[in-house]
């Protein structure tokens, strides 16, 4: 019951909320108090699969391969967790945020909606039921971004929803191509059957089912219609999606990679870390050239993809030449940690932005000079996350790059080694063209309304606690860059998840969920 309580708290609030539609403080205190049971749940969760191993369920008295499962491993549990604190701060800042007509037009069931389909898709164990939830997870996301029904929210929406309903497509015409050739879709069933096949056979019927992922994880040459959507909708839906939305593209292709795509590693390695680079460097590229300070922050949403797939592509050639296990764990394991860096850093940094908005009524940073002399608590807060992002020592940033930079100097990957790092020079440049041009100088007006003193403290506590994680991981790099390599080397260990899925095929021991 366990695992599958993280899906059931979310999407029950929503529920709740439908059925006290209108009544805004009783969305807000429903919203407010199951993330809270979330966050307790998240925790209890990571913690059972550490001290036990990886659990599953098999819903509805179905066994796997045939029923629908759910499995929690370490990857899917600090996804769950990251959710978790990404939802609870998105619910807390808009409790301060949304006015009470968007809240009316189902603000906080939708984003419980949102928050309840990504961790299904974290947590799923089958390819059909991660489509489903991409589903669930892309009509809750299109309504947020409509809500209201301004112009600009509109036209981010349709170029939005265009990209991802082809992504839908493809990835459920690929669905079908697996199911056609090894008659299962259960993603450990797979990883035995996929290997029976042609190496070449099963790259081949990969290929659709990753394109479609890297479309809904921003990967180049796929993202355009990130930055063009995650400015529009209101800054707390742009902080929920550039926290959440994109890194599920990223677990599944991971995800998909080391467990059921390995046949031939050499080459989809090679393939990843081609559009790692080329994502990296477009992404910071874009950011470079934007005057908008959340423009500047959805193109680094895409850059900052890149330094994810690095880790996955570097790992996946380092297998493919026999180097040591030690080595291919640490590559992926800077893959892990950037995620958990990212989704923390990323999602702050929307929020600084988004009492920006508040307080000056725009983002844009001709319009927003002088922060600094007037709100230099949330100048202070911005450039934590900002230095963050860049990888300044001793923020967490710095050890996810330094993780990864080391175990693509081990395997030998220098090109993406040089990228990474001459991206990183650029990632602080943007940084930097925030900082003075938005926060130094002199001061511009604040808005006709600006916010009261206690809507100001209720937008900042989030904030506050975003960047304290932020610092603490930093600080306490170790045991995270622990649990990271831990993460890694269980994502990379098969049978684990194969016998804990299925543990009545040969050689199997029989585990209790």
């Amino acid at each position: 019951m366990l695992t599958v309580l993280p899906i059931l708290i979310p999407l029950t609030a929503a529920a709740l909320c439908v059925a006290c539609w209108g009544r805004v403080r009783a969305h807000r205190s429903i919203a407010v108090l199951a993330m809270l049971a979330h966050l307790v749940v998240s925790i209890a969760l990571l913690t059972t699969v550490r001290e036990n191993g990886i659990l599953h369920v098999d819903l509805g008295g179905w066994e796997a391969p045939v029923g629908i499962t759910f499995v929690a491993d370490n990857f899917a549990c600090l996804m769950n967790l990251l959710t978790s604190i990404v939802g609870l701060a998105a619910v807390v800042s808009s409790c301060f945020s949304t006015d009470d007509r968007r809240a009316r037009l189902g603000h906080f069931p939708l984003c419980l909606a949102l928050l309840g389909a990504v961790c299904g898709a974290f947590l799923t164990g089958d390819l059909f039921n991660l489509y489903v939830w991409f589903e669930l997870l892309l009509l809750s996301s299109f309504v947020l971004l409509t809500l209201g029904g301004d112009r600009a929210q509109l036209e981010g929406a349709v170029k939005y929803v265009t990209l991802n309903l082809v992504s839908s497509v493809l990835f459920l015409a690929a669905v079908g191509l697996i199911y056609g050739f090894t008659g299962t879709l259960n993603m450990a069933d797979l990883a035995l059957k996929l290997d029976q096949l042609d190496p070449a056979k099963a790259t081949m019927i990969a290929a659709p089912t990753l394109v479609g992922f890297a479309i809904k994880g921003g990967v180049f040459p796929f993202f355009f219609w990130l930055p063009a959507s995650y400015h529009t909708p209101p800054p707390v839906v742009s902080a929920l999606f550039a926290g959440l939305l994109t890194k599920v593209g990223v677990y599944a292709i991971i995800r998909s990679c080391t467990l059921m795509f390995d046949q031939e590693q050499q080459v989809v390695g090679n393939v990843i870390l081609v559009f790692a680079g080329l994502t990296m460097v477009t992404g910071v590229i874009g950011a470079i050239a934007q005057s908008d300070m959340r423009r500047i922050l959805a193109f680094h949403i895409v850059s900052q993809i890149g330094y994810m797939l690095m880790g996955l592509g570097v790992a996946m050639t380092a297998a493919a030449q026999g180097l040591p296990d030690e080595v291919v764990a640490l590559a992926l394991s800077g893959a892990v940690f950037y995620i958990l860096h990212h989704i923390i850093v990323k999602t702050n940094l929307f929020l600084v932005a988004g009492v920006v908005v508040h307080e000056y009524g725009s983002s844009e940073l001709a319009k927003v000079d002088g922060i600094v002399s007037k709100r230099p608590f949330l100048a202070a807060l911005f450039l934590v996350s900002a230095l963050s992002l860049a990888g300044i020592p001793i923020l967490s940033g710095f050890w996810a790059k330094v993780a990864l930079v080391r175990g693509g100097l081990e395997a030998g990957s220098y090109p993406i080694v040089i990228v990474s790092l001459g991206v990183s020079l650029f990632t602080l440049f943007s940084m930097m063209k925030i900082w003075t041009q938005g926060f130094w100088g002199e001061a511009s007006p604040l808005s006709d309304e600006p916010l009261s003193p206690g809507r100001a403290r209720g937008l900042l506590f989030p904030i506050v606690c975003l960047a304290a994680i932020t610092v603490s991981i930093g600080l306490g790099a170790s045991p995270a860059i622990d649990f990271a390599i831990e993460t890694a080397t269980q994502l990379l260990e098969q049978d684990a998840y194969i016998d804990a899925v299925l543990p009545g095929r040969p050689g199997a021991e029989v585990t209790t969920p």
